[in-house]
Parts: C-alpha cells; structure tokens; sequence
C-alpha cells in the first residue's frame, strides 16, 4: 500500500505532459444538463458536504492534545456517533486548533515535522512519512501472526523428528515379530504334521480293527450254532447272531480282494444256512405238535363251535406270536440268499399249508355235505357256499398273515383248493342249468361277493406300503401281504357261469328270436293295443321299472303290446347286460336286435296282408322301441343323449327324416337320419338297419294316408298336362270334354273333401293308437298334411284357369284348406 501511496504521489508531482490530439472537455453547466439528480442524490450530497466541512485531527494529534491539556475542549464526534479511523488499527489523529500551537514544542511526535512545511516537496516527504508509519501500523498484526506461525513450524518439525523416530523403532520390532511369526509357524507345521500322522495312524488301526471284527464274528456264530438244543433259536443272542452273519456275508461279498475273504465268506454261508435250518426244524416241529393237538381236541365228540373256531385259530394265532420273529428272518434271509435258502421257506409253506389242510378239509367236508348239493336249489346253493368259502378263505388268510408276509401265490393256490371242495359239486350243476334266469341270479350272487372286494384307498396304501427288510437303503423294499382278494376265487365259478349264460342265450335268441312262429294272437293289432289301456298290476309295473331302468324307455307301460320276439330281446338282454363282458355283449346283442329287426318285418308284412296301414304302424312302433333301446345299449354312436323326454328317443330323428315336403328320396333319409349315404341295402350296422327299416316304414304310414286323397287330384292334373302337351290330342275345347268338365271337376273337389273328413281323419287315429307318442304323430300327420296340401294346390291352380273362372269360389285358398286339414287331424278332445 505505501507502493501505491508513492506512486500516486509521484503522479501528483509529475506535470502533465500535452496530449496531441486533447480531450474536449465539459463544463459543469453541461455536466449538470446532462445529468441531472434527483431529490435523494442532493439530500446525499448535501449530507456529504455538511460533514466535509469540519476536517478531523488524526489519531496522533488528537491524542497529544487530549494528553496536553485536559481543559481543552474534547474532539468533536463525527455523526455517527463514532469516531473516525484510519486504516488499520491506529486512531486517526485530531484536528489541532491554531490556538494550541504553542503546546508543540513540549509534545514533539516522531511523525512531526521538524521544520515547518513551506514547500510542497516538504509536504509531499511528511506526507510520505506518515504513510509509511500508516502502513507499518496496519501490518503489525501481519508480523504477528507471521511471528506465531513461525513457532508452530518450529513445533512441527520437532514432532516431525519424534515421528520418525518412533517408525525407527516401530521397523525394528517389526522386524523381530516377523522372525518370532516364520519360527512359530514352522514349529506349528511341524507339530500340525505330526498330528496328522498320529490321526492317519488311528485310523488305520481303528479300520484293521472293524475289518477284523467281521472275520472274527465266524468265531462267536460257530461256537453258538454248535449249542446243542431246538431252544436255541428262541434265545435273543440268536436273532442278533444272523444280523451280524448277514452283515459280515454283505461285507466280504464286496471286499472279496481281502486275503482269505472267499474262505470266510463260505464259512459265514454255511453259518446262515445252518441257523435258518434251525429255525425251519423248529417251526416245523412247533407246528406238528400243535396240530397233533388240535387234531386230537377235534376228534374228540361234542365239540362246539366255538371251541373249533378257538382251537383252529385262536391257538394257531397264539403260536404265530412266537414263530412270526422266526419266520420273518428266514423270509427276509430267503429273498436276500435265494439259492442257498428258498427251498427251506418252501418246507415251511408246505408244512403249514399241510397242516391246516388236514385240520379243515373234514370240517368242510361235513360243512358241503350239509348244504345238500345234489337237492339245494342252484342260487340257494352258490349264496350260501360261496359266502361260507369267503369266510373260511378270509380266516385262512389272516391266520397265514400272522405267521408269513411272503408266499402269496402258494397261499391263493392253498385257498383254491379248499374252494374245488364246493366248486366239484357247483359246477356240474351251472354247467347243466337250463333256466337262464337262474344263470342270472346266479352271477348276481358271485358279484355281489366280488364288490366287496373292491379296493378303497386305505387298503391301496396299505397293500403299497413297503417293508424294509434290509439294511442297505439301495436294496430293493419288499411288499407284505395286503388284504386278501376273493374274486381271484370266485372267478372261476364267475366264468362258467358266465359262459354258460353266454351260450344258453344264444340258444334263446336262435330259438324264440329268429326261428319263431307268429300265433294269431301276436298279430291281433289293433285289437291288443285297444285291450291294453286297462291299468297294470303291481308285480308288472316293478317288472317294466326295472327294465326301464336299464333301457330308459316309457313305453314300457304298454309292454304287453310289443311283437313277443321284441319282448324276448330286451328280457334276454337286460338279463346279459350286468354279467358278461362288454365286448361279448355288444356282439350278442347286435345278432339278438338283427334278428329281432328280421321277425319284425315279416310280422309286419303279414299284417299288410290284411290291413296296409296297420302293417306299416306296427313296424314303425316296434322300429321306434328298438332304435331307442339300442342307442341306450350303446351298441353304436348315439344322435341324442339318454334321459330324452321323447319316450322313444327318436322324434328328432323323424322330424328331420321328414323335414321335406317333396317325396322321401333314399339319399335325403339317410341324410335326415344321420346316416351315411349308400345304396347297399345289406348293411351290417344294427342302428343302419333299423334307419333303413324305419325310413322304409315312415314313407309307407306318409304315402298310404296322402295317395287314397290326392290320387284322383293327380291323375285329373296328369290328364289336362298330357291334353296340352300332347300333339295328338282331341281338337274340341278342354273344358267341352266330359271328364273335364267344370260338374266333374266340382264332384272331383267335393269327392277330397270328403276323403279328407273321412280316410284322413281315421289314418290319423290309427297312428295315434300305435304311436301314442303325441310329437311322433304331429311330425308324422305334418308331413301328411303336406302332401295333401301340395297336391290340391296343383289341382287348384289348374282349375283356376279352366272354365272362365267359375271354379274360382268354389276352390279352397291356402288358409281354408289348412284349417280343414288341421281340423280333420286335431286329435279328439284336444
């Protein structure tokens, strides 16, 4: 700052040179113009100039003089209250009054000038003394605070010096922990090494040691199995004995490189087999005392029961409780050694499937015997010998449970054995049996047993659940006896049954089916259908439920109306339907519903003999009962679900056969029917060829109520289309000739009339009295209608133009002739 201070000094003194080119200058006037101030900007200066006028002291004077003369007025305050000071610190100096004068020479300051100023040069020196004292008082606090930094890098470096000597020494011990750490570590790998060896060595020792031990197992098993006495296996060292056997022949079977291990592993063998002969030799001792004692208790007179049920089962169950332990290591031995020791748990089987026949074959015997074979009525004699079978094969069953877990095809061929007791006497006489009734009831019975053998999901999670017999987890887990199935027994009885059915139906169906004869009486329609409105009995109407139940036809009310071989086919296969196979079924049913189809239809003609449409009624009846019967069996693929409100299923089928008012062509049946279209009649499809017959039948009731109408309409049109087509016809008028004549055409219209009222209206009750079925009748009578309604358009439109107009309001439109049809086929009542 004093640098500056000088040079702005030095510009004071320094003349100003002459610019070349001056400035233009401006005066104050002009300055003033140009820029004129506010009210604010004179206040401000007029404040500023208020107070330049007093000039202060600086710092220095004014505080010589305030130490001076302590009566001389202080130094005024500037306006704001404080005085004002130069820069830095140092008070400004007072403004000395010219009448203290005379004080300076007593107070002389360093800064004072000595000599009085009289030049400017004098001024500027005290001027530039003054600036320097200024600017070393305001720097004073700068070289003090250069002073203190000073001294704190003096204390830095010092620290600066401890620090490093302190890392000197902290390298050094350093350095010794680093050869304290590469010591200790070698020691500690030694010692680690050492320990290692020490446990490789334990080890090894604690292996020889275990492998030792199956070797020297050979040792304790020879010196127990030498211990004379059958008591031996009933010792509970001997069961622990054959684990550790059977343990160490699983470890030298899989170590066999061992030295020795194929001599040890024979010795353990021989070892195993020997204690599982001890076990076979003592069950089969055990089970011929205890049957030796039974057998002598059952001999004995006046035993009851009870006491033969207590001393068949309850004791034999008794025993197992000991034995089953036994038998269970040898079957468990036996599936893990077969070759060596299945023939020993094959003794066993044989001994105790010996034993309990010769304790049960005379108690069945007697038990056959009293149910009088030769004299008990077929199904009396299968129920009550087969449930008596079931019991006996399920106590049998049980009671092996508790000795065995194994042996399941030697056990169910024990129990068939028992059941050939009954099933000699049983068989001859289904194979024999003539009434197919009571081949039926007899199945009946064998299925009703059967059922209750079905599985439930208890017994499945039973029979699957697994048995580990074996220590090592990788072999295979063997399953126990589940629960026992008797239909595997009753099967045979089942299918000679079965078979016996199967052939005696046949012979049904040939005899009563396809070679019957019609009597009178089958063929009196209408009469039986007339006859037949009288109600039912309670044994018929059970009868007909449960055979609806299986055919869901509603026209069985009115079964004693049916054609006898229709009967005798749905009796013959509602008995089949529950008890053959359904294969063997569908087959015997589509030979018995052909069949049928065939009697139907030459019954049906023998009826057109005598009366045409009743003929056609009948076939269409009996057509109807036997497609819905047949969709119901499933022989083929059904058009409608079951449980139809249409009571023979088949009305949707008719309406769409006759959903045309043309003539039924072949094509458009087949196509109405839902039948693939062929022209080869010999159709091998039961359902084909009762739509063929149906359709046939269907054409036949339509034609034979339309044609007796419409014939003279249509001949009468043929003639006038020949008249005027023909080029040889007569040259007189048309309407000149007799036959077309207007009176005969009027006798021709008056004649349909009075066919419709007549012919028509009994068609229709006819069908109605076949049929019965309301919506089958409509479906039919429409299409009727139809035709007729076609034709007599034909004639109207013909004689409209013929005869001047005059048949024009004698003729009926379309609304009045539909409502004469309409009323003419109205059923009675309705």
């Amino acid at each position: 700052m004093s640098g500056i201070r000088s040079g702005a000094r030095r510009a004071v003194t320094t003349p100003a040179s002459p610019t070349p080119h001056p400035k233009s200058t401006l005066t104050v006037e002009e300055w003033e113009a140009k820029a004129p101030l506010d009210d604010i900007a004179n206040k401000s200066i007029s404040a500023v100039k208020a107070a330049s006028e007093i000039p202060t002291l600086p710092f220095k004077f004014a505080a010589e003089e305030a130490a001076g003369s302590s009566s001389r007025p202080s130094t005024p305050v500037p306006r704001g209250g404080k005085l004002q000071a130069g820069l830095g610190s140092r008070p400004s100096t007072p403004n000395i009054p010219a009448s203290a004068s005379g004080l300076r020479s007593q107070f002389q300051h360093a800064l004072h000038p000595k000599q009085p100023v009289a030049t400017p040069q004098q001024f500027y020196d005290w001027f530039a003394l003054i600036d320097r004292s200024v600017a070393h008082s305001q720097e004073a606090h700068i070289r003090a605070h250069l002073l203190g930094v000073g001294d704190y890098l003096e204390l830095c470096d010092a620290l600066l010096a401890r620090v490093d000597e302190v890392d000197v020494e902290v390298g050094g011990m350093l350095e010794g922990w680093r050869s304290v750490e590469e010591g200790g570590k070698s020691l500690q790998e030694a010692c680690q090494r050492l320990l290692e060896e020490r446990d490789k060595l334990v080890e090894l020792q604690e292996a020889i040691g275990t492998r030792l031990d199956y070797f020297q197992e050979l040792e304790h098993a020879t010196r127990m199995l030498n211990h004379p006495g059958e008591s031996l296996v009933l010792q509970t060292d001997f069961l622990y004995m054959v684990e550790r056997v059977d343990i160490c022949i699983e470890f030298l079977k899989t170590h066999r490189h061992f030295k020795e291990a194929e001599v040890y592993l024979l010795r353990f063998q021989q070892c195993m087999t020997r204690a599982m002969t001890l076990i076979r030799m003592y069950f089969v001792g055990s089970l011929r005392a205890l049957t030796q004692d039974v057998s002598r208790r059952l001999s004995e007179k006046d035993v009851s029961t009870t006491a033969q049920m207590h001393l068949l089962y309850t004791r034999f169950t008794t025993v197992s409780a000991q034995l089953a332990p036994l038998l269970g290591e040898l079957e468990r031995r036996a599936r893990a050694y077969p070759d060596e020791l299945a023939a020993l748990l094959a003794e066993c089987h044989s001994a105790y499937f010996s034993a309990r026949k010769s304790l049960l074959v005379g108690r069945l015997t007697e038990e056959i015997r009293g149910l009088d074979p030769t004299r008990t009525e077929l199904v009396e004699l299968t129920r009550s010998g087969c449930s008596y079978l079931k019991q006996l094969c399920t106590d049998e069953f049980n009671l092996y449970r508790s000795f065995f877990s194994s042996g399941e095809d030697q056990l169910y061929q024990y129990l068939e054995n028992l059941c050939d007791y009954l099933y000699d006497d049983l068989r001859p006489r289904i194979l024999h049996e003539p009434r197919l009734t009571a081949l039926c009831e007899v199945c009946t019975v064998l299925q009703a047993l059967m059922v209750l053998d079905l599985p439930t999901l208890a017994d499945d999670e039973e029979d699957n659940e697994d048995v580990t017999l074996n220590f090592d987890p990788d072999k295979p887990r063997v399953k126990g006896l589940g629960k026992l199935h008797i239909s595997q027994l009753l099967q045979m009885v089942l299918q000679d049954a079965q078979t016996r059915l199967f052939f005696k139906a046949q012979s049904v169906i040939q005899s009563e089916i396809r070679y019957y004869t019609p009597k009178p009486e089958d063929l009196a329609y209408p009469d039986k259908l007339v006859a037949a409105r009288k109600p039912a009995t309670g044994y018929e109407m059970r009868e007909k439920e449960s055979i609806s139940q299986l055919f869901q036809l509603s026209s069985l009310d009115k079964r004693e109306t049916w054609f006898p071989t229709l009967t005798k086919t749905v009796w013959v296969l509602s008995q089949l339907h529950d008890f053959v196979q359904p294969a063997i079924f569908d087959d015997l049913a589509q030979e018995a519903v052909n069949l049928c189809r065939q009697s139907l239809s030459a019954a049906a003609d023998m009826l057109r003999a005598k009366s045409p449409l009743d003929g056609h009624l009948f076939l269409v009846r009996h057509l109807l009962i036997l497609k819905e019967m047949t969709r119901n069996l499933d022989l083929v693929q059904r058009d409608a679900p079951r449980g139809s409100h249409d009571p023979y299923g088949v009305t949707d089928a008719v309406s769409a056969l006759l959903s045309r008012t043309t003539a039924l062509l072949p094509n458009s049946i087949f196509a109405s029917l839902g039948v693939s279209r062929s022209d080869d009649d010999a159709l091998t499809d039961v359902k084909h060829g009762i739509d063929l017959d149906l359709k046939g039948a269907c054409e036949s009731v339509i034609a034979y109520l339309a044609d007796p109408i419409t014939t003279p309409l249509r001949t009468f049109i043929t003639r006038v289309t020949t008249h005027h087509t023909s080029p040889n016809a007569p040259s007189t008028p048309l309407a000149a000739q007799k036959w077309a004549a207007q009176p005969a055409s009027e006798a021709l219209e008056a004649e349909f009339r009075t066919a419709c009222a007549r012919d028509l209206r009994a068609g229709v009750a006819r069908m109605r009295l076949y049929l019965e079925d309301r919506k089958t009748v409509d479906v039919l009578v429409m299409h009727a209608r139809d035709r007729v309604e076609e034709e007599y358009v034909g004639f109207r439109d013909v004689v409209w133009n013929m005869y001047a107009g005059g048949m024009r309001e004698k003729v009926l439109d379309n609304e009045a002739l539909r409502g004469m049809l309409r009323e003419v086929c109205e059923e009675p009542g309705r």
